[in-house]
């Protein structure tokens, strides 16, 4: 289904801008959660981690759906032009299945990271972490000013 815009939170900071989903939960992983009934999660990637990650290149999600899974564990991998990184579980419980429409086409996670483009999805007990949208707004913050800083520093080195 998708994102009503009008239940989404605008964010603006130095360069980077996105619109975030008011009712999903968001890691500092940058994985936002949205609960698509009691207990059953779909994960993604934040429109932020996209962006640090570049254009798609593999995605890779080799559990099985069924598997038992563990907050934190290694579940797959995701490759960008900027980054390979590891997919991680952000919640307790079961593993439902990877997108096999982002497997078809793995633009949709540039294109519509809060909709269409999820990566897996999970039954569970979520990160007790996460944030509300509020709580990610104020943890980008504190991540894009840390990244402007380091950034000013090495210009200052050159």
């Amino acid at each position: 289904m998708p994102i009503d815009p009008q239940q989404t939170i605008y964010y603006k900071r130095a360069r980077f801008t996105t619109r975030l989903p008011a009712g999903y939960r968001y890691d500092r992983s940058h994985f936002w959660l949205a609960e698509v009934e009691a207990g059953t999660y779909k994960v993604g990637l934040t429109r932020f981690a996209t962006r640090m990650l570049g254009d798609l290149v593999e995605f890779r999600l080799p559990v099985t759906a069924g598997q038992p899974v563990e907050l934190g564990q290694t579940i797959g991998s995701i490759e960008g032009f900027k980054a390979v990184s590891d997919l991680f579980c952000v919640a307790d419980g079961t593993f439902l299945g990877g997108n096999a429409e982002l497997e078809q086409d793995p633009t949709l996670l540039d294109r519509d990271p809060y909709d269409r483009g999820w990566l897996y999805q999970v039954r569970g007990q979520p990160n007790p972490s996460a944030m509300d949208v509020a709580g990610y707004v104020q943890f980008l913050d504190t991540v894009i000013d840390r990244m402007l800083g380091e950034q000013q520093q090495r210009s200052k080195q050159c």
